[in-house]
């Protein structure tokens, strides 16, 4: 089975930063993209940043500029390092893999909080 677990959320000042972590168990060859994805209140959930075991990065547009995802070479984790957060960066962050360079995979985490505010 694969697992996910998300750490570093929290709450943070507007303009401040949060590095996020999330470490993934079960079959590597579900491994080739990690992403992240969040969901704000009273919106659906949004792709944030995607990372594949190639080296290709990819990014929204709400947060391109300020966020940056990178993968550890030695294990199954992403990470995402969050700088010059707002208001609007509120919400659930989920770690996500199994999928590819533009589509989600199925596997889920159970969310961390990440909440900017002042």
């Amino acid at each position: 089975q694969v697992q996910l677990v998300e750490s570093g959320g929290g709450l943070v000042q507007p303009g401040g930063s949060l590095n996020l972590s999330c470490t993934a168990t079960g079959s590597v060859l579900d491994f080739y993209a990690m992403a992240w994805y969040r969901r704000a209140p009273g919106k659906s959930r949004e792709f944030v940043a995607r990372a594949t075991s190639g080296g290709t990065r990819d990014y929204s547009d709400s947060v391109k500029d300020r966020f940056t995802i990178s993968r550890d070479g030695n294990k199954n984790t992403v990470y995402l390092q969050m700088n010059s957060l707002k208001s609007e960066d509120t919400a659930v962050y989920y770690c996500n893999v199994g999928g590819g360079t533009s589509f989600a995979g199925k596997y889920w985490g159970p969310g961390t909080q990440v909440t900017v505010s002042s």
